[in-house]
C-alpha cells in the first residue's frame, strides 16, 4: 500500500509516482480513475473542500448526504470520483495524497482495510510536523517547501513511505538527488558517497520461546533473522554480491523474504517455508544475493529457521503456602550455545499482589535485585553461566497491601505466572548463520573494506510456572 503523489499542496512540491499509478490501474481494473494533472486535481481538492465555489449550493458536494467525519475525501474530476483523497488543513496550508487501494474500487472497501491510508497519513503528518514550526517566519517556510520535494524522494522513494519522520532528514537533504543524473541509477539509491568502499553486515537473530515443563503441553520457540547492510560504495549502480553460509548439518533457512533491491536469486532459495516439514530436498545454501544497495542502512532480507532446541532451558515453580509464596527457578545453557553473553537476566514479575514486604533468597550464581515498585524481581545472572551450565533461585516471598500502582495482569492470576528471560549473545547466532566476508563481491575499483557481525537476542522469552495451567492464549495449537 503506497501513497501515491504525495504533496503539500503549495506548489511545487509535489510528487507523483508513475510506477504506484500504473499499479493501481491493475489493482482497481475497470473502477480506476487516473490521477488528474497537478492543476486539475487541486482545482478539484480546493472545491471539494469548500475553499472555492463555497458560497453556491452544489447538490454533490453541499448535500447532507455528504457530510464527512473524516480527511478521507471523493474528489469529483473529468475521469470520475476520484477515491479516496486523504486531505487536511492545517495551518492556512493543505495536505494531501492519494493513497493505492489493491483491489476494486467499486464496492468501496471498509476504511480499515485500505492499509495504504494509514501510511499515507503518517507521511503526512511528518510533513507538517517538519514545515509547521516555520509558520510565522515566511522566508524559512519557503527555505522549508523548497527542500521538501527532495527529501520526499528519501522518506518515500518509490511511493512507499520508508521513513515519516521527515524533520530528522533534513541535515542529509543537501546529498539528495531530485533526479539521478544517470540513467542507470535506481530510485532508491538517492545520495551518492565518495571515499573509501566499505561494506557494513550485521545479522541479528531473535528467538522467541515458550516453556511449560509439563507433559501435556509441548515447548515451542522460534528463530527469525535480518540481514542488515549498510554499502558506502562509488558510482550510481554499485554491484554487490553477499552470500550467507550455515555449518554443515544446519537447519536450511526458510520463509527469505528479500529486499526490493535484490537483483535476482535462486527460486529455490523463497519456496522453503516453515509451514511445511523439513525433507532433503529443501534448499539449504549457500544463499547468494546479488543487489544494487541503498545509500542508507537497510535489511537485506529475513528469515527463519526450525533449530533444534533453545538456547536456555529452564523451569519456574511457584507455589503458595498461606500468605507466602515459594519459587524455585533452574536454567541450563544448552552446551552449543557460546558462554558469553553481554547481559542475561530472569525478570520474575509478581501481578495481582501488593508490593514484596520480606524476601528471603539464595543462588547459585549472579545476584538479585528487587524492582524500585517492589514488585518485581531481577535476577542478574551476568555475562557466563558456570562451567556446569546450570544456575538455580531458590527463595520465599511475602507481600504487603497492594495498591494501584502495583501490576495487574488478567490473564496472570493465582500461581499462573511467569519468568521472562532477557539476553544478548554476541557474534554468535542459533542457526549458525555468518557472513564470509571473503564471499562478498564488489564491482568497483580499489579494496573496500568488509565489516561483518551478528548477534543473537531474545524476544518474548517465557518459561511459565509448571505448578499452574498455562493461559491458552500463550499455549500452541495442537493437531
Amino acid at each position: 500500500t503506497k501513497a501515491c503523489g504525495a504533496e503539500l499542496l503549495r506548489f511545487p512540491p509535489r510528487r507523483r509516482y508513475p510506477t504506484v499509478e500504473l499499479r493501481a490501474e491493475t489493482f482497481n481494473g475497470s473502477t480506476h480513475v487516473p490521477v488528474p494533472s497537478d492543476s486539475a486535481f487541486l482545482q478539484a481538492l480546493l472545491f471539494e473542500l469548500r475553499l472555492v465555489g463555497e458560497h453556491v449550493f452544489v447538490e454533490q458536494r453541499d448535500t447532507c448526504a455528504r457530510i464527512n467525519h473524516s480527511c478521507v475525501h471523493s474528489v469529483s474530476t473529468a475521469a470520475g470520483e476520484l477515491w479516496p483523497v486523504l486531505a487536511f488543513r492545517k495551518s492556512g496550508l493543505i495536505y494531501a495524497c492519494v493513497p493505492l487501494v489493491e483491489g476494486p474500487l467499486e464496492p468501496r472497501p471498509p476504511l480499515l482495510t485500505v492499509s495504504g491510508l494509514s501510511q499515507g497519513l503518517a507521511l503526512l503528518l511528518g510533513v507538517m510536523d517538519y514545515v509547521s514550526p516555520s509558520r510565522k517566519n515566511e522566508a524559512e517556510l519557503n527555505a522549508k517547501i523548497g527542500q521538501l520535494r527532495n527529501l520526499l524522494i528519501q522518506a518515500c522513494p518509490l511511493g512507499t513511505p520508508l521513513n515519516t519522520n521527515i524533520r530528522s532528514l533534513n541535515s542529509s537533504f543537501e546529498d539528495i538527488q531530485e533526479m539521478p543524473a544517470d540513467k542507470e541509477q535506481p530510485a532508491w539509491r538517492s545520495s551518492t558517497y565518495k571515499g573509501k568502499p566499505q561494506v557494513h553486515v550485521c545479522i541479528t537473530e531473535k528467538v522467541k520461546c515458550m516453556q511449560y515443563d509439563q507433559r501435556d503441553v509441548v515447548d515451542t520457540w522460534q528463530v527469525y533473522g535480518a540481514v542488515n547492510c549498510k554499502c558506502d560504495i562509488e558510482g550510481s549502480a554499485p554491484n554487490v554480491t553477499l552470500s550467507l553460509s550455515l555449518p554443515t548439518n544446519a537447519p536450511p533457512l526458510q520463509d527469505i523474504v528479500v529486499h526490493h533491491c535484490v537483483t535476482s536469486v535462486d527460486p529455490a532459495m523463497l519456496v522453503s517455508t516453515s509451514a511445511e516439514p523439513l525433507h532433503d530436498s529443501v534448499y539449504n545454501g549457500p544463499y547468494k544475493f546479488p543487489f544494487i544497495p541503498p545509500s542508507d542502512s537497510f535489511n537485506l532480507c529475513y528469515y527463519t529457521s526450525q533449530v533444534p532446541v533453545p538456547p536456555i532451558l529452564g523451569c519456574y515453580q511457584l507455589v503458595e503456602e498461606g500468605s507466602q509464596i515459594k519459587i524455585t527457578v533452574n536454567l541450563k545453557l544448552h552446551e552449543s550455545i557460546k558462554n558469553s553473553f553481554e547481559y542475561c537476566e530472569a525478570r520474575i514479575p509478581f501481578f495481582n499482589r501488593g508490593p514484596i514486604a520480606h524476601l528471603e533468597y539464595k543462588v547459585s550464581h549472579g545476584h538479585l535485585d528487587l524492582s524500585r515498585e517492589k514488585s518485581l524481581l531481577v535476577w542478574v545472572i551476568g555475562q557466563k553461566f558456570p562451567k556446569s551450565l546450570e544456575v538455580s533461585l531458590t527463595g520465599t516471598v511475602a507481600f504487603g497491601t497492594a495498591g494501584k500502582e502495583h501490576p495487574t495482569d488478567y490473564v496472570c492470576t493465582g500461581n499462573t505466572a511467569y519468568v521472562k528471560l532477557y539476553f544478548r549473545i554476541p557474534d554468535f547466532t542459533l542457526t549458525g548463520c555468518y557472513v564470509d566476508q571473503h564471499s562478498v563481491q564488489i564491482f568497483v575499483p580499489g579494496k573496500p573494506k568488509i565489516t561483518a557481525s551478528r548477534e543473537l537476542i531474545s524476544s518474548d522469552y517465557y518459561i511459565w510456572n509448571s505448578k499452574a495451567p498455562a493461559p491458552m492464549v500463550y499455549r500452541p495449537l495442537l493437531d
